[in-house]
């Protein structure tokens, strides 16, 4: 039986997964920054902050395989004065001296959890795929690209197995940040100046990472890779907002306005980063997970977002 450590397993994708990999009959151990009362799912280690002398014996001890999501994470409104420092910090060095410990404890695999942010912001009629050159625009994704070059380097060194996924935009029952307040909107039913908007973005469901990492365990031919990941079904910011209103059982209220003058109105307000995440592009190419690893969704958009509504009472209440 494999044994996966879940750093990160406190978060929104850590708890998922941690609940996952038990039920598919994973021996798990959770290693969390703190002690977490009430964790019932499996074994949990406490192993404190993340940085270049965090000690993850206790951890990595006996165990197979690592899922590394434990990560500083990119915020919309940042607090630190030297970002690029405080991500680094945890996302490099953290991430350096844990495939490090893992390689002396005996670990075979290391997954890491990366960002689509490393490919860019976003994209222009081509999806992006996993061998296009990196493009990162800010300090969170910067860090996680030299994270997976150092990463590299160590596992050429070591023989650690490497492998590296960069997810889009990750919704499910605990999502928190922007899809959340969005589904706020819908359900004061406020009218959303978004029916002009004729993008493209990929999403992903918390579902079909959960089955694409328990696809990336195993198999030899997913060792020294990069994945990206996804629902493989885009939308629009309009579809996107149509249907998470059907799944909570309400109606759009999308109004039109020029997609020029909601950029302008962003750059007045303070809020261009927002307006461009609404009306810009983001897709990926999953074509080379489904020739490589025969892995494809197990889940559509739909019943996905009727699945986080019916799990997540705040999308009710």
């Amino acid at each position: 039986m494999n044994s996966v450590v879940v750093t990160g397993a406190g978060g929104f994708i850590g708890q998922h997964l941690c609940h996952y990999l038990v039920s598919q009959g994973y021996k798990v151990r959770a290693a969390m920054r703190c002690h977490c009362r009430g964790w019932e799912v499996c074994d949990q280690v406490e192993v404190g902050n993340i940085d270049s002398d965090t000690d993850w014996h206790a951890a990595l001890n006996g165990m197979d395989t690592v899922i590394h999501l434990a990560a500083r994470v990119h915020v919309m409104q940042e607090s630190e004065a030297d970002s690029v420092n405080a991500f680094r910090q945890v996302n490099v060095d953290g991430s350096c001296a844990l495939a490090r410990q893992a390689a002396v404890a005996g670990v075979r695999r290391l997954i890491y959890i990366s960002s689509i942010k490393v490919n860019g912001e976003r994209t222009h009629g081509t999806p992006f795929r996993a061998d296009a050159a990196a493009m990162p625009e800010d300090p969170y994704g910067q860090s996680k690209w030299e994270a997976e070059q150092a990463l590299k380097e160590i596992a050429q060194k070591t023989g650690l197995e490497l492998v590296i996924i960069r997810p889009v935009l990750i919704y499910g029952s605990g999502v928190k940040g922007n899809l959340l307040r969005l589904t706020g909107l819908i359900r004061r039913g406020l009218p959303l100046p978004l029916a002009s908007v004729s993008n493209r973005r990929s999403l992903l469901s918390i579902d079909n990472l959960l089955d694409f990492l328990r696809c990336c365990i195993d198999p030899p031919a997913a060792a020294g890779d990069v994945f990206l990941v996804a629902d493989g079904n885009d939308l629009s910011t309009p579809q996107l907002i149509r249907k998470l209103a059907t799944a909570m059982g309400l109606s759009a209220r999308l109004i039109h306005m020029p997609v020029g003058l909601l950029r302008f109105a962003g750059r007045m307000t303070g809020r261009s980063a927002i307006i461009e995440r609404l009306t810009d592009d983001l897709q990926v190419d999953i074509e080379k997970n489904k020739k490589l690893l025969g892995w494809k969704p197990v889940i559509d958009v739909d019943s996905a977002l009727a699945a986080m509504v019916n799990d997540d009472p705040r999308f009710r209440s």
